[in-house]
């Protein structure tokens, strides 16, 4: 646990989803399985003081994101947002959209791996949390449809049109993002978009295995890589060079690599602490 607390403790209870934390692994199962997990206020607002919780906790190395029953995530509820917003003022709906958006950043900027896996529908507001995390398990039966032109709303929205293109390229992201169309697991993985495709029944057991990886492995190495890979869009060569040379440095000096060379020496495998 983080020694930089302020005196709220962490929240020990969340009403939105289902939290569960295991051997370092934590689970967000999003269960509202009879609307296909569609977002509610609650939910996105949930998700983003959750993202702001985990990396303090100290008993998480891993998050994966996931859906009860036949869906990931269909995006923002009809009923329980769109209705609602028809009502609101702009100042509301400008908070309403930070917001959301914020869940996105969070993810990006959170030090732990995230992991989404994709059971069925991922539409909307659900397939950029999907294209947030860093990797994308899908199930045979998965789809995105990034479909916010198709009710009236700009494509670009929670930050898709600037992760997109740098998974899939320009061209891709502007089918994706202009048309909505929905995109088959088969699709998602020709273009980049997946990971991983395996079939349904496997989807459980491939994202445990992944997770329990993330977990075990030198948990410092795969944070301080995420947060790299994220500062470093829009940074030039030689800064990034320069971030990175400071930033092995001191790694150089890490619990876990000095792990690597004592298990090396001895001839058995690391023990790491992530420290």
């Amino acid at each position: 646990m983080s020694p930089f607390r302020a005196s709220p403790g962490f929240t020990q209870a969340w009403h939105h989803f289902d939290l569960e934390v295991a051997d370092g692994v934590a689970t967000v199962t999003l269960n509202r399985p009879d609307k296909l997990n569609a977002l509610t206020f609650d939910v996105y607002a949930d998700l983003r003081d959750l993202l702001a919780e985990l990396p303090h906790r100290g008993d998480v190395r891993v998050l994966v994101l996931t859906g009860r029953g036949r869906g990931f995530c269909s995006g923002g509820d009809v009923e329980e947002i769109i209705g609602e917003l028809r009502a609101m003022a702009p100042a509301q709906l400008l908070e309403f959209t930070r917001m959301t958006g914020a869940v996105v950043k969070a993810l990006r900027e959170c030090p732990l791996p995230v992991i989404a896996s994709v059971n069925g529908v991922a539409a909307g507001a659900g397939s950029v949390i999907a294209l947030a995390s860093d990797f994308r398990l899908l199930g045979e039966s998965a789809s995105f449809a990034f479909l916010f032109t198709k009710v009236g709303l700009a494509g670009a929205d929670m930050g898709s049109a600037y992760l997109l293109p740098r998974l899939v390229g320009l061209g891709r992201a502007t089918e994706l993002l202009v048309l909505g169309d929905r995109v088959d697991a088969a699709y998602a993985d020709r273009i980049g978009l997946a990971t991983k495709v395996v079939p349904d029944e496997e989807l459980a057991e491939t994202t445990a295995a992944l997770a329990a990886r993330l977990a075990q492995g030198p948990a410092l190495a795969y944070s301080t890589t995420k947060v790299l890979l994220t500062r470093e869009l829009d940074m030039d060569l030689g800064s990034s060079i320069e971030l990175e040379a400071m930033t092995q440095a001191l790694l150089m000096r890490s619990d876990d690599h000095a792990e690597f060379f004592a298990a090396w020496s001895a001839g058995r495998r690391p023990q790491w602490s992530g420290r």
